[in-house]
C-alpha cells in the first residue's frame, strides 16, 4: 500500500474490568503508565504515521474520555458515541464506518502500547498492506518477547502471511497486538448491533484473506494493574 491511510479507529469504549480496581474511578484508556495515558500513546502513534482523523468510541466514563480528548488537535478527534449501546469490537466499527470513509483505515486498540523497534509499526503495516489481497492486515506480537502476557497465542501465521487461529489445544507465536489495518470489504454484510470482530476475521481466514505483520520492537500487555508497573519498567529501560 503506498498510501498510509489518513484515518482511524480507536476503541476507547471497553469496561476495562480486568483492570479493576483502577478502573473502577477513571476507563482503561485513561490509566496512566509513565506518567502518560495508554490512549495518548496511541494517538500520538498515529498523529506521528501520518493520520490526520481519529474516530474513537465511547461508552463507560464517556465523559472523562471527551474532556481528555478536548484539548487534541493532532490527529483531529470526531467521537463515536456509544453510551446507548456497547457495540463490541465489531459493532462500534460499523457504526462508524460513515465517518471512516471508503478507504482502508487503522484500527487500534486504545489500550496497546509497545517499544518501537527500528521502523515505526504502523509504518511498517502501511507499507505492507496490499488492498487487492487483504481485508485485513494485523500487527502481531511475538508470545515469547511480549511483556505482561502469558496467554497461548493467537494465530498461526504462514510463510506469505495469511493468518489461522489457534486450536483449542494448541500454543501459537503470535498474539494479536491490537493494532491493523482494515478494509472497509470486511464488513460487507456485517451484523447489526454488538458483535465481535473476531467473526470478521473468521470470515476473512476463510476466505484466505486475513494476513499478519510481526511486530518490531517489544508489544506490552497491560491487562491488569500489576502490569502497568511492568510496562513502566520497561520503558524506563528502553530510554536509559
Amino acid at each position: 500500500m503506498t498510501n498510509t491511510p489518513t484515518r482511524a479507529m480507536v476503541l476507547a469504549a471497553g469496561l476495562g474490568k480486568r483492570m479493576r480496581p483502577l478502573t473502577d474511578t477513571v476507563p482503561k484508556p485513561l490509566v496512566k503508565v509513565g506518567g502518560k495515558a495508554l490512549l495518548d500513546y496511541t494517538l500520538d502513534r498515529l498523529a506521528d504515521a501520518g493520520v490526520e482523523t481519529a474516530i474513537v468510541n465511547v461508552h463507560y466514563f464517556a465523559d472523562a474520555i471527551e474532556r481528555h480528548l478536548k484539548s487534541r488537535t493532532r490527529p483531529k478527534i470526531v467521537i463515536s458515541d456509544e453510551r446507548g449501546e456497547l457495540l463490541d469490537t465489531g459493532g462500534g466499527v460499523v457504526k462508524a464506518l460513515p465517518l471512516l470513509g471508503t478507504e482502508p483505515f487503522f484500527h487500534v486498540n486504545s489500550d496497546t502500547i509497545w517499544i518501537e523497534g527500528v521502523t515505526p509499526n504502523l509504518v511498517r503495516l502501511a507499507a505492507t498492506f496490499e488492498p487487492e489481497r487483504m481485508d485485513a492486515l494485523l500487527l502481531l506480537a511475538a508470545t515469547t518477547t511480549s511483556i505482561g502476557y502469558e496467554g497461548r497465542g493467537d494465530f498461526s501465521m504462514g510463510p506469505d502471511g495469511r493468518l489461522g487461529w489457534r486450536g483449542e489445544r494448541e500454543v501459537v507465536p503470535f498474539v494479536y497486538a491490537g493494532a491493523a489495518i482494515l478494509s472497509p470489504a470486511l464488513f460487507a454484510d456485517a451484523p447489526s448491533g454488538a458483535f465481535s470482530l473476531n467473526r470478521l476475521f473468521e470470515r476473512a481466514i476463510e476466505a484466505g484473506r486475513l494476513f499478519g505483520s510481526r511486530l518490531e520492537g517489544t508489544w506490552m500487555h497491560v491487562g491488569t494493574p500489576a502490569a502497568v508497573a511492568a510496562a513502566e519498567d520497561a520503558i524506563m529501560e528502553s530510554v536509559g
